[in-house]
């Protein structure tokens, strides 16, 4: 297993629904959510403000034993939010600019990551960009990019130079199509289009999530590997399930399990969270049957 730190870097936020409600969330946060609930010890840079919503995450990450060491407050900016509304019933997302996270500051002294995880949403602001560089400037072994395509807050330039900076990338079937720079034919399997896309960016591995058709994953010397849940599983809410895919298939890197086990269990946890209402729970017995399962020591 590896032992160096586990490095996550993005956004904390909350969403805010039309009745009030306000859900603690942001894809970094919630896959370091269930990393340290694994065992993972994972550190987390972000920025709160200093507001009521910063002392929540704060609180929160507390109350969960995460380390806040590398949680900045940005005191002129807000805590992330998403202002979520409903049309005919269909939701719609204002990811509101300017926030804390788009702030975070490069550290004096950065300490080395053995893996760091990022994402793509929250380097839309050049502050977030810089202290991303100061992050990898410091050593990092491997680096795992979760691309999140939100418009209009990405760009195809940006969102490649992060793919061929990365060792491992994750993102769906559409933004894989999306960003593929060949002149692919609308026919060619999705196994040999994600080859071809790994080999291009020069990737170590390469995870394609297809919704409810489960995702497909490979490595630079292992074949396609495609999991996807069962046919009976119970769905109440797809939200976080890719970022619990994403937590397992890390924890599957750091404990070096084979890709075929590793995408078994991501499955598996995913095929959990979306059984439930909510992206995490501050539940462990949530976690705790996938530790004994897996051989987990926390």
């Amino acid at each position: 297993m590896h032992t160096s730190p586990l490095c996550i870097f993005g956004e904390v936020l909350f969403d805010h629904f039309p009745d009030g409600r306000q859900v603690l969330g942001g894809a970094p946060f919630n896959v370091a959510w269930h990393l340290q609930a694994f065992g993972a010890d994972p550190r987390f840079v972000s920025a709160v403000g200093a507001d009521a919503e910063g002392a929540r995450v704060r609180a929160a990450m507390a109350d969960w034993g995460m380390d806040t060491g590398a949680l900045q407050t940005a005191p002129a900016h807000p805590t992330g939010r998403v202002e979520v509304s409903l049309e005919r019933g269909e939701p719609s997302y204002d990811i509101v600019a300017d926030c804390a996270y788009d702030h975070v500051r490069a550290a004096s002294e950065p300490a080395p990551c053995g893996l760091l995880y990022h994402g793509t949403l929250a380097l839309r602001h050049a502050d977030a960009r810089a202290a991303l560089e100061a992050v990898r400037s410091a050593g990092v072994d491997q680096v795992f990019v979760d691309v999140n395509l939100r418009d209009p807050w990405w760009s195809r330039e940006q969102t490649l130079a992060l793919i061929g900076a990365a060792d491992w990338a994750k993102l769906n079937h559409d933004e894989l199509v999306l960003l593929d720079d060949a002149d692919t034919d609308a026919d060619t399997p999705l196994a040999s289009r994600a080859r071809a896309f790994l080999e291009r960016h020069r990737l170590s591995g390469l995870l394609v999530t297809l919704g409810g058709d489960g995702a497909l994953g490979l490595g630079v010397d292992t074949a396609p590997v495609h999991v996807a849940p069962q046919p009976a599983q119970e769905v109440i809410d797809t939200v976080g399930a890719g970022d619990a895919f994403a937590a397992v298939t890390i924890l599957g890197l750091l404990q070096d399990w084979p890709l075929q086990a590793t995408l078994e269990r991501a499955q598996a946890f995913a095929s959990r969270i979306v059984a439930q209402r909510g992206a995490t729970a501050a539940e462990p017995e949530l976690y705790q049957p996938f530790i004994e399962r897996w051989g987990l020591t926390t």
